[in-house]
Formats: C-alpha cells, sequence, structure tokens
C-alpha cells in the first residue's frame, strides 16, 4: 500500500531564495538612504567643534605683516666711479647734514682735472698775449696817426699859403698844385688810417670777446670737474642715520652704485604687502589696525604700489594720532585692513566645513543637541574670523564648524557625548 508523503513547505532552495532576496532589499535600501542623503553617522563630541551662529558686527579685513620703516629714506649712490679710500663713519650712526661718509679716489678723473687746468692757464696766457700785441699795435697805429696829422697840418699851411699867392699871382700854378696834392694825400691819408683803427679796434674788441667766451666756457667746464672731485667724497645729503653702508677699503666702485641710505629720523610710517587678489580694493584713506603693548593703533593708507611681483603689491600706511612709544625700524607689525565698514550681520565662524561645502550648506544641531542635519545655507563676505550668513541660520542656531573631511556624504550625524 503505497503512503502519501507530504510535501515540506520551507525547502533548502527556498530559505536560500528568500534569504537572496532580502540581502538585495538590504542593499537597495541601503543604496537608497546613501543616495538619498538619509545615511547616519556617529561621531564622539570631542572628534567635532561646534559653534553658535551670532549676530554682531561685521567687516571684512585682511590680516598683513607690516614693517616699520623711517617716514623717508635717501639712497646713497656713487656720483662718481673710484676706489674705496677711507671709511669715516659707521654702518647705524646718526649724522649731520654735510658729514663726510666715504672718500673715493679716481686717478683717471685727476688727471683730467690736471689737463683741464692747465688747458684753462693756456688759454688766459694766451688771451693776454694775444690782447698786449692789439695794444702795442694800437699804440704804433696812434704814433702813425700823430706823424699824419703832423703832415696834414704842415701841408694844410702851405696849401692855404699857396692858394693865397697863386690867387695874387705871386706863385706859379705848378707850385700851387704841387701843395694842393700834398695837403689832399695827407687828408686822403689820415681818412684810411682813422679807418683802419676803427676796423682794428673792433676787430680786436670781437676776438678778446670770443676769447674771453672761451676762457668763461673752460672756467665752468673746470668748476664741473672739481664738483666732480668733490663727489669723490660721498657726505650725508641730509640729517638722519646711515644704514646699510656697503663699501670696503680697495673695493672699486662704478657710478651709480648704491653706497648705502640715509633714513630722516622725523617719523615713521609702515609698509606691507598683500596679495594681488585685493589690488582692486585697496586704496589710499583706507584704515588698518594693530596693537602694540596692549594698546590698539590706527594706520592709513598712504600709497598703493600697483606694480605686481611674485603675486604681490605693496602699501606704505601712516600713523594716524599717537606713535607708539619704543616703536624700532624694521620691527615687524600684525595689521588688520579694513575692505569695508562695520555693518550688522548675522554671523557663523569659520572653520574646516568651508574645504567641503564650499559654504552651500552645514551641519545644524537639532533642540535636543543629540543630532545634526544638512541644512542649506548661504553664505556672503566672509574676514578671518567670521562668515557672513546671508539664509539658511538663524542667531542661536548651534552647528558643525570642523572639518567634514570623512562624513560630507553623510545626511545626519548622530552626536555621543565623549565617555569617561
Amino acid at each position: 500500500m503505497d503512503v502519501l508523503i507530504k510535501k515540506k513547505k520551507w525547502t533548502t532552495q527556498r530559505i536560500v531564495s528568500l534569504a537572496m532576496g532580502a540581502l538585495v532589499v538590504v542593499l537597495v535600501g541601503a543604496s537608497y538612504f546613501s543616495t538619498s542623503g538619509k545615511a547616519k553617522l556617529n561621531v564622539d563630541t570631542n572628534k567635532i567643534t561646534i559653534s553658535s551662529v551670532t549676530k554682531g558686527n561685521f567687516q571684512e579685513f585682511i590680516p598683513l605683516d607690516g614693517i616699520v620703516l623711517p617716514i623717508k629714506t635717501i639712497y646713497l649712490d656713487a656720483t662718481e666711479g673710484g676706489t674705496v679710500q677711507k671709511i669715516l663713519v659707521e654702518d647705524g650712526a646718526t649724522l649731520k647734514e654735510g658729514t663726510p661718509i666715504v672718500q673715493l679716489a679716481n686717478t683717471d678723473l685727476q688727471l683730467e682735472m690736471m689737463n683741464r687746468e692747465t688747458a684753462v692757464f693756456d688759454l688766459i696766457n694766451n688771451m693776454n698775449t694775444t690782447r698786449n700785441l692789439m695794444q702795442q699795435n694800437r699804440i704804433t697805429q696812434l704814433n702813425q696817426l700823430a706823424d699824419i696829422d703832423y703832415n696834414l697840418r704842415d701841408a694844410e699851411r702851405l696849401y692855404v699859403m699857396n692858394k693865397k699867392l697863386y690867387e695874387e699871382k705871386v706863385v706859379p700854378q705848378q707850385e700851387f698844385l704841387q701843395a694842393k696834392y700834398k695837403y689832399d694825400y695827407q687828408v686822403r691819408k689820415r681818412q684810411l688810417t682813422m679807418r683802419t683803427l676803427k676796423q682794428d679796434s673792433l676787430n680786436m674788441h670781437q676776438q678778446l670777446g670770443q676769447m674771453k667766451e672761451s676762457v668763461e666756457r673752460m672756467q665752468n667746464n673746470l668748476a664741473l670737474m672739481r664738483k666732480k672731485m668733490d663727489d669723490l667724497m660721498v657726505k650725508a645729503p641730509v640729517d638722519g642715520q646711515i644704514t646699510s653702508l656697503n663699501a670696503e677699503i680697495g673695493e672699486s666702485k662704478t657710478r651709480g652704485q648704491r653706497l648705502g641710505q640715509i633714513d630722516v629720523l622725523d617719523g615713521f610710517k609702515v609698509r606691507a604687502n598683500i596679495d594681488e587678489h585685493y589690488i582692486s580694493r585697496v586704496f589710499t584713506g583706507q584704515k588698518a589696525t594693530f596693537s602694540f603693548a596692549g594698546k590698539d593703533y590706527d594706520l592709513n593708507v598712504k600709497k598703493v604700489f600697483t606694480q605686481v611681483t611674485n603675486g604681490q603689491f605693496q602699501v606704505d600706511m601712516e600713523f594716524v594720532g599717537e606713535v607708539p612709544k619704543g616703536i624700532r625700524r624694521g620691527q615687524s607689525l600684525q595689521l588688520r585692513l579694513a575692505l569695508s565698514d562695520q555693518t550688522q550681520a548675522v554671523l557663523v565662524p569659520r572653520g574646516g566645513f568651508y574645504q567641503k561645502t564650499g559654504g552651500n550648506w552645514i551641519f545644524k544641531i537639532d533642540e535636543n543637541g543629540n543630532k545634526a542635519y544638512k541644512t542649506e545655507i548661504r553664505l556672503g563676505r566672509q574676514n578671518p574670523e567670521y562668515f557672513e550668513v546671508v539664509s539658511g541660520l538663524s542667531p542661536g542656531d548651534k552647528v558643525v564648524t570642523s572639518s567634514y573631511e570623512n562624513y560630507e556624504d553623510m545626511g545626519e550625524l548622530v552626536i555621543n557625548e565623549e565617555k569617561e
């Protein structure tokens, strides 16, 4: 007799199939929650930074490193080249205007000076010799004129007498004409002599004037040469402190080479380097602040150097009001350069979250403080301390501002208190 065998309800094959289906559902669910931003992650409070959203004064500023410099610096360059013969002061010494600093020697310049002096002396001697010769020639011509005048008066006397006698029929015509011709000759001779004297006088004055101008030009050139010789002695152009003195005995310096600088000690300024990103936002008159010896001081941007070098440009700032006592040249200052006026704004502290979110969202902690949810936000201006919150957060909110390096893809953080 056949026995009816009941078919098993839970076969091995069926159990395996159901298990595989359940696994697929779990994987799909996990994938869904992960891609939909609902994934959760447990974090400890000691591994995150929780900050409060506040409302207060906000100002855009950039931190700068400033260097204290003298308010005016005058550079010392070699006006003439030469060999350093003497160094008369020490670097850092305080000098009065005109104080000798460095003595240079230049044999070529000295030789040229001597040659020019000789040329001037020769020209002066030639001018004096020419003047003497011209004066002697004029004296000779005046002596000749005196003889001509004497002969003219004698001829005139004979001519007048013979003319009267000729009219009275006492002397023959030939004797009268001979006296007349002699008189006319003397008159003509005197006219030519006077013309020669006048022309020679004009020539003498013209020639002596030209020689005098030549002497003056050469004397002016000689004065310039003397000034060049004087420039071999480098002197302080103003009262101040000599710094960066760059000279050694026996060292050769070319014309225009930097020897040092004079710092005018009437006041100080601050020079700072700024990233070229801000070049369009920095203008003269902008304010900066810094702290020194526990007290705050103000600066104004006085000059902007628009030339960009190595991605930076420079500005000079002047002190507003009181200058800190004890400040020294070359001292570094930590500055805050304001890019805007102070305004009221909702603020969130800066933190590592920005690198992953770009300021588009943040983890906001719920009222219980146990969870943090991804919240969309919009940030505006910023400074090294805060971001300006345009939307998405309100004063009093708590947010996670530390880095999101390991959980930027999470949608929810479960915050666990640190266990001791």
